[in-house]
């Protein structure tokens, strides 16, 4: 029988070219021995520096921590293996639970099959025992696994995060093309605003940048509002209560209020502005930042100010020409009424970089999803 081994290296997921990043924001919150890998970063903690990054990580998507690894040359081994862990100590019969799997390069080469076969062992498992199994919810699971198969390497974690950190549970409404939150809190990392200069975003769509760079200023734990209730560090095995709700405690002494009065945003659809003021609304305090229905090409001036936005691309929302133009149209507004005012530009097509007509400072490879963008820094003197 598979005899369960405390933690202590985990697996931090997250976005492509953003692993050094999250090194940096691990080591911050306590980690050791960070490792940057593709799409995320392998490190030590003790349970107290785990149980802090898992509230208070902006950048990271999934907390994984391995339970086994082992080499998986078929879906006979997968079954076989997984079903000698005992998995009572993670779940019990009347819990729902869900796995992600993804399996690339191996004799296990689909994904959804890799599922099944999990599933199957830790479903059989119980009923052999209990006469009865576990149920399965994809979307609101007890517990949350996760399985990786690459080169006939199979690696069984728990998601001690619960699913995707980067559902805050601020967001009730997103419009068409939604930043994720994540990528949102990276974008307002690397400009450097700390709430300490205004900062405006003139293309502001739901909100996200604004909520972000709101969070990260009044130092509120990026799973304050969706960790109120639910805890998913406890399906370890040796989950600590008492230093869980100490970790929640000390985040919670910490906070600041927020800088409400020098973020503001605007936007040329009623309905994002209507998301954004309800999404904004979930932060701590409620604030409410000042937002206008404007277009910036009617904005009189944003001098000494940090401008930090995300425009349409192109790819996924409106004519190419027309993002042209806006581009072009948004590099004259930045030259002509934006004195000595910092932009941070995402862009998600580097001609589209061109048309601004400004000279860029820094030109930061991010994703938004699938999609290869640019984070430019447009200073304007």
């Amino acid at each position: 029988m598979y005899e369960y081994q405390k933690y202590g290296r985990y697996f931090a997921q997250c976005a492509h070219a953003m692993e050094e990043l999250v090194a940096d924001e691990l080591v911050e919150l306590g980690a050791t021995k960070p490792v940057p890998k593709y799409r995320g970063v392998y490190f030590e903690a003790d349970p107290e520096a785990f149980y802090r990054i898992n509230y208070r990580s902006r950048l990271v998507n999934r907390i994984l921590a391995p339970i086994i690894t082992f080499q998986c040359h078929s879906d006979r081994y997968l079954y076989k293996t997984a079903g000698k862990i005992d998995w009572s100590e993670f779940l019990g019969v009347d819990q729902s639970l869900v796995i992600n799997a993804n399996a690339s390069d191996s004799n296990v080469n689909h994904s959804q099959y890799a599922t099944q076969r999990l599933k199957d062992a830790i479903v059989d498992q119980f009923r052999e025992r209990t006469g009865k199994r576990p149920s399965i919810d994809r979307l609101n699971a007890d517990v949350w696994l996760n399985l990786s198969i690459h080169k006939n390497r199979a690696i069984i974690s728990l998601d001690a995060s619960g699913g995707s950190l980067h559902r805050r549970g601020y967001r009730l409404d997103a419009r068409e093309a939604p930043l994720q939150e994540t990528l949102g809190a990276a974008i307002i990392r690397l400009s450097g605003w700390r709430g300490e200069t205004p900062l405006v975003d003139p293309m502001c769509g739901s909100g996200t940048l604004l909520a972000e760079a709101l969070l990260a200023a009044g130092n509120v734990p990026a799973s304050w509002l969706r960790m109120a209730d639910k805890t998913p560090v406890a399906t370890l095995p040796d989950f600590d209560a008492g230093l869980w709700q100490r970790i929640k405690d000390e985040a919670a002494a910490e906070i600041k209020p927020l800088p409400t009065d020098l973020v503001s945003g605007s936007d040329l659809s009623t309905q994002a502005l209507d998301a954004a003021r309800a999404n904004l609304a979930r932060l701590p305090g409620s604030p409410k930042p000042k937002l206008t229905r404007q277009d910036f090409r009617t904005i009189k001036s944003l001098e000494n100010v940090t401008i930090i936005t995300n425009p349409p691309y192109g790819r996924r929302i409106g004519d190419k020409g027309e993002i042209v133009k806006l581009y072009r149209e948004f590099g004259d507004f930045l030259k002509q009424r934006c004195t000595n005012s910092t932009a941070w530009i995402l862009c998600g097509d580097m001609e589209l970089v061109k048309s601004i007509g400004l000279r860029t400072k820094q030109r930061i490879p991010l994703y938004n999803g699938q999609l290869e963008c640019r984070l430019v820094e447009v200073p304007v003197y």
